[in-house]
Order: structure tokens, then sequence, then C-alpha cells
């Protein structure tokens, strides 16, 4: 028999793609960062957590992001944009991650240091739109769990995947190991997000045998 309805469901069901939010309604920067911490829990490739976050809260650069968010109004009415960016050189932090894993107990040294070798070979000779495949992979996943953090905090979101991620990029002097993934308004809607619906569950599962 399946469990009543856990929070993690309720939470799930409610979080919609909001698109109009309150402009006078500012979220303090350290509820942002607490989001962001939590949701570093997400998996990645081989741990190697190639996500990277730059928050835009200014309202005269979230004005001017607007024209590479192809004028989407939540850029500039939302409390902040989180860019949510990929490492394409993630194999480089393994070192640094595995260190950890062995300080705290995680693992013993000889296991981290096989993992640090593996990482390090594999991913250095991947080709660099492999590695910002798994970069982009992994950009979501966090990103799943930001949404869910925020709305578990009061706060509204949404995802965008389309703005022009070469003007992002050439504004904010990224470095070119870092490629801007995704944009996540948050903030407080002015207005309810329209429901939507889904295809029917028949449809889009089948077991193997």
């Amino acid at each position: 028999m399946l469990k009543q309805q856990t929070t993690l469901q309720k939470l799930m069901e409610e979080r919609k793609s909001v698109r109009k939010y309150d402009p006078d309604f500012k979220i303090p920067r350290e509820e942002i960062e607490h989001i962001l911490q939590q949701a570093t829990s997400a998996p990645s490739s081989s741990n190697l957590q190639p996500w990277r976050f730059l928050v835009i809260d200014d309202t005269e650069q979230k004005k001017e992001l607007r024209i590479a968010g192809f004028n989407q109004e939540q850029i500039e009415t939302s409390s902040a944009i989180i860019a949510v960016l990929g490492d394409t050189e993630m194999y480089k932090n393994a070192q640094q991650i595995y260190d950890a894993n062995v300080e705290l107990g995680y693992m013993p040294r000889e296991i981290a240091d096989m993992l640090i070798a593996n990482a390090e070979a594999m991913y250095s000779g991947l080709s660099e739109e492999a590695r910002s495949n798994i970069a982009h992979l992994d950009a979501g996943l966090i990103s799943m769990q930001i949404v869910l953090l925020a709305k578990d905090m009061g706060y509204d979101t949404v995802i965008m995947g389309g703005f022009d991620k070469a003007a992002f990029a050439q504004k904010y002097e990224l470095p070119a190991n870092e490629l801007p993934m995704i944009l996540i308004a948050i903030g407080k809607a002015a207005a309810p997000a329209r429901n939507t619906s889904r295809l029917p569950f028949e449809q889009i599962i089948r077991f193997s045998n």
C-alpha cells in the first residue's frame, strides 16, 4: 500500500514555473546562499561537482541581463537570477574532493588515490563537447534541487535555458572553462502560475519484460 503523501511530494506538486514576480520583494543573500549550499548535495558525475553559481540581484544588472535573456520579464522583476555554470575542467578538482573524503573518513587513502587517477585520466581525455554534456547533465540535477529548496522556503522560481549564452559569458567575463547552462529566476510570485498537464503515465513507462 502506498504511503500518505510526503512533504517532498507536496513540494513537487506545488512547484510551478512562475513568470510574474513582485519587483519590490528582495530575498536576503544569506537565504540564497543557504539554498545553494543545501542544493550541493545533488549527485554529479564521479562526484566532481562541476556546478558554479553566479547570483545577479542588482536591479540595473538584471535590467541589462533581460536583453541577453530574450526580453523575459522575470529576469528583471524577480528577486535574483541564479546562473548555473558548468566547469568543463571539473576533473582538476578531483584531488581536492577525494582528499577531503579521506580526511572526513569516507574512504581509505588507496581508494581515493585510485579515483583521483581515474578521474584525471578519463575526463582529461574527453573532448570539450563531451565534458560540456556532462556538465549540462549535472547542472540539471542541481537545478531541480534548487527550485524545490526554494519552494520549501516559500519562494517561487522558473528555470530558463533560453538565453544568449555567448553574450552572457562575455558580459560576466567567464573563463573559457565555465559555460553558462541555466538561469533560475527566484522571488515572490505576483500572480499564480498556470497549471500544466502531463502525458498519460502509461504512455511514458514500460518495464523491460
